[in-house]
């Protein structure tokens, strides 16, 4: 009985997540799944690749990543123009005004307290394009030139983008966090849990439509700025450093960072029966959604071991 339990869940958790990626990183052109995970090998990254019919059981997960945490303090800084470093947000840009090879990013849903990416055509942002996409997220100012002249991106006279560093600083002081949409599983080839990061959105505060009583979800929906497929965003963070640390003589490009786990985060939800819906949208007060967080976690940690109880 155990077992076909455990058979059923497996399942709902494989149909669960096909359902909620519509263009996608887990499914090639053929239907088949396409997952690779990194993990360090004598201090070496490699990649471990995974069939379908050895992947028996998955979760999609949303992580807050707050840069307000020290662990992650290397996300944010430096803020000011460096010409060694750059934060995770200009490393970003950076690769959407990318002339030779821009990367195109994606829009959220048009429905209010939806924050799950949607990686289709009607979606997809490039170019300039994304100029009065940001524009629309930003501070509704009455006079247009206000907004243009406050742009961290901007177009030139033959059409292309560059970023604006001296708007960067005053727009940074408000994105303090990002949004991260991952998929954990467990490959019985293996036999461990892996995780891999889908899709990744920075997360700005708009202080001027924010109120006290504001839903939880409702209020994180007006932060998201967009989302980017998060391989597609690998091959910039591959090229660019992250700031050391005060004591640390180690350096490693943002890439490394990510695949060595280096940042903390907390959950914000996970794939459910209840239409996806997200901890705040049911947990209430700061105790219960802490809890809640506290109880998928260990939900996660301990299923290699229940596992096996089977």
């Amino acid at each position: 009985m155990k077992r076909l339990v455990f058979i059923a869940v497996a399942l709902y958790g494989l149909v669960s997540l096909y359902a909620q990626h519509q263009v996608n990183f887990l499914f090639d052109d053929k239907g088949l799944l396409r997952l690779e995970t990194e993990e360090l090998a004598e201090d070496k990254i490699v990649t471990v690749n995974h069939r379908s019919d050895d992947v028996v059981w998955s979760r999609v997960v949303y992580r807050i990543v707050d840069m307000r945490f020290k662990q992650n303090y290397q996300l944010y800084y430096p803020i000011v123009e460096d010409a060694e470093y750059s934060s995770l947000l200009k490393v970003m840009l950076d690769a959407i005004a990318n002339d030779e090879m821009p990367l195109a990013v994606y829009s959220k849903s048009e429905n209010l307290g939806d924050i799950r990416p949607y990686f289709r055509d009607e979606n997809k942002i490039e170019g300039v394009a994304i100029l009065d996409y940001l524009d629309s997220q930003e501070d509704k100012a009455e006079d247009e030139d206000v907004r243009v002249d406050g742009r961290i991106l901007a177009e030139d006279s033959t059409g292309n983008l560059y970023f604006v560093q001296k708007n960067f600083e005053k727009f940074a002081k408000n994105q303090l966090k990002y949004l991260i949409q991952e998929v954990v599983f467990f490959d019985k080839h293996y036999s461990r849990l892996y995780s891999k990061i889908l899709a990744i959105a920075p997360l700005r505060a708009d202080h001027s439509i924010m109120t006290n009583d504001m839903p939880v979800m409702e209020a994180l929906y007006g932060q998201l700025l967009f989302w980017i497929p998060f391989e597609a965003l690998r091959p910039y963070m591959a090229q660019q450093y992250v700031m050391p640390k005060a004591s640390d003589k180690t350096r490693v490009t943002f890439d490394e960072f990510f695949a060595k786990k280096l940042y903390t985060s907390y959950i914000l939800g996970v794939s459910n029966m209840h239409n996806n819906r997200m901890i705040p949208d049911y947990a209430t007060t700061n105790e219960e959604i802490k809890a809640e967080q506290d109880r998928i976690e260990r939900e996660l940690l301990n299923f290699e071991q229940d596992l096996w109880e089977y």
